[in-house]
């Protein structure tokens, strides 16, 4: 089984196989150099979700702001 080379996974992919690599990491049953091996997919997955999630936040906020309503704010209640 060949992998999807991490930056051409969807947010869904990454982040069903990162919470994989966690499981294993977790379960602590794999051989080391398997260890950091899933360590270092599971730092790449981690990024490419951050970022899938950051360009989604700043779109989102770029669509609030053509719709004239606040950007980068949270209401608070009474205020």
């Amino acid at each position: 089984m060949t992998e999807k080379p991490v930056a051409e996974l969807s947010f869904e992919e990454a982040m069903t196989e990162l919470e994989k690599v966690v499981t294993q990491l977790e379960r602590g049953d794999v051989a080391l150099e398997q260890s950091i091996a899933l360590y270092e997919r599971g730092a790449a997955l981690k990024a490419l979700c951050a970022r899938k999630l950051k360009d989604a936040e700043e779109k989102v906020e770029l669509i609030r702001a053509a719709e004239g309503k606040a950007v980068g704010t949270t209401p608070v209640e009474g205020m």
